[in-house]
């Protein structure tokens, strides 16, 4: 067998790629603009919830026995994936799409120390912690002036992505000939503080890690009012963007521990909203704090005028957000291959930009390895474009079809495309959308042109 951007060969016949059926693709987006459009509802959102939770750890998007809202301990191979993807779209709006933001990489240990006021992470030996407690001729003061020192050479984590950029401002003014505004975009982890009851215990602090999206913008204080006016609405419309259910994002008036004025957006998970980013005012007294006030080599220009910028900070929490994502696209739907049995067919409808498996190839009746022959070649031409696959024709054990589709509405899988006998006799294939649970005809050497399309067409939605 043999495979090629151009044709396949299915016993002994090549036939050339013809034109995409535009009927066809253009019902294929109908059904996914219809799916925003409606809601599936249920008797309990808790209940639901556990149902989403349950799935997710079946089904390899979430491994994590601790798991809530913004905080994940770890991600399956989908969740990885979708989450990956996630961050790839967050940095292609905030940086590819802009003129003026550059991505930087900076510490996880701060080399700022942080304000005075400001409460801190410390990593610390804990050898010489216990050197200290154990050591009996120390008098409480010595053991107190230990302590200070230890924690004086202990490493600061960072709680956020703001100070890293703002260390590199006065480098990256350089690069944009003093020009403002400018914005430092950076994607990674910082390390948030948190409380977890347990029981026979009141509480427990811990920290955890959490995957941060920030964007430090740059401008003069006349126009930061409008640039964070700016950034509120193009983060909610991107947030949105993604949603089957747009209207559970919503923004709301916000004030940080330290006075800074800005906006939260929210997502209205089952127990309540919770923030999946914050946009805010900081003025300029971070930048001279990191700058140690030195006025004249922070100035930036705006138009003819020398001026010390303010900071607008965007910052996100991607593991929110994928949460966000899995409770939005988490439906029950009825299914006539589970209705002997009471039960609703379980469905992940996440966008075609963010699904993690945007395609599952199969095998149908036919010649077991001559249908592998061409599912292995239509699997490797989709890869080399881009298509994230799920191989099941290398799957040993036996399912029948609506059984793989129940798996496979659980995985999020876009479409799943059926190979038998009838396409190596005349290169037709069996294509079931997820949303629609509508079973189409294509030929074979149109699948890659389709499924690049879709992806196309459903981010400009």
């Amino acid at each position: 067998m043999a495979a090629s951007l151009t044709a396949y060969r299915i016993k002994g016949v090549w036939y050339s790629r013809i034109k995409l059926c535009r009927k066809f693709f253009e019902r294929q987006i109908l059904s996914y603009v219809a799916l925003r459009k409606s809601s599936i509802s249920a008797d309990s959102q808790f209940e639901v919830l556990e149902l989403l939770m349950d799935l997710c750890q079946n089904r390899h998007f979430l491994t994590s026995g601790h798991i809530r809202m913004g905080f994940v301990n770890s991600y399956g191979p989908l969740g990885a994936e979708l989450k990956r993807n996630l961050i790839s779209q967050w940095w292609k709006s905030v940086v590819l799409s802009r003129e003026q933001v550059f991505g930087v990489e900076t510490l996880h240990h701060l080399v700022t120390a942080t304000g005075q006021n400001e409460s801190s992470l410390k990593v610390l030996d804990n050898r010489m912690f216990e050197e200290i407690i154990k050591n009996e001729e120390l008098t409480k003061k010595q053991m107190v002036a230990s302590f200070q020192e230890l924690l004086h050479k202990g490493g600061t984590l960072r709680k956020n992505l703001i100070q890293g950029a703002i260390e590199q401002y006065v480098y990256s003014l350089n690069l944009v000939n003093q020009k403002l505004p400018f914005g430092l975009a950076q994607i990674g982890v910082s390390y948030e503080p948190e409380t977890i009851s347990v029981e026979l215990s009141d509480s427990v602090d811990s920290v955890s890690e959490v995957t941060s999206a920030s964007l430090v913008w740059f401008s003069a204080a006349r126009t930061s009012s409008q640039w964070l006016d700016y950034w509120v609405r193009q983060r909610l419309l991107w947030w949105r963007k993604f949603a089957i259910g747009p209207s559970k994002f919503i923004s709301s008036d916000y004030q940080d521990n330290e006075g800074n004025k800005g906006t939260a957006l929210y997502y209205n998970f089952p127990s309540g909203k919770e923030p999946v980013e914050v946009i805010l005012n900081l003025g300029n007294r971070q930048l001279l704090q990191v700058h140690h006030g030195n006025g004249t080599k922070i100035q930036g220009r705006d138009g003819r005028k020398n001026v010390i910028p303010c900071v607008v900070s965007v910052s996100g929490n991607l593991d929110r957000g994928v949460m966000a994502y899995l409770c939005d696209s988490f439906h029950l739907e009825d299914s006539t291959v589970l209705k002997k049995k009471m039960q609703h067919r379980k469905v992940l409808k996440i966008h075609p930009n963010l699904a993690p498996i945007k395609v599952a190839l199969n095998m149908g009746r036919g010649p077991t390895q001559e249908l592998r022959q061409v599912c292995q070649g239509l699997c490797q031409e989709l890869l080399d474009h881009g298509i994230a696959v799920w191989p099941g024709h290398l799957e040993t054990v036996q399912s029948s079809m609506e059984q793989l589709c129940l798996k496979y509405d659980e995985m999020g899988v876009i479409f799943t495309i059926v190979i038998s006998d009838s396409t190596l006799e005349n290169g037709i294939v069996v294509l079931r959308n997820r949303d629609t649970t509508m079973k189409e005809m294509l030929h074979i050497s149109e699948v890659k042109n389709f499924l690049m399309k879709y992806i196309d067409a459903a981010s400009n939605i």
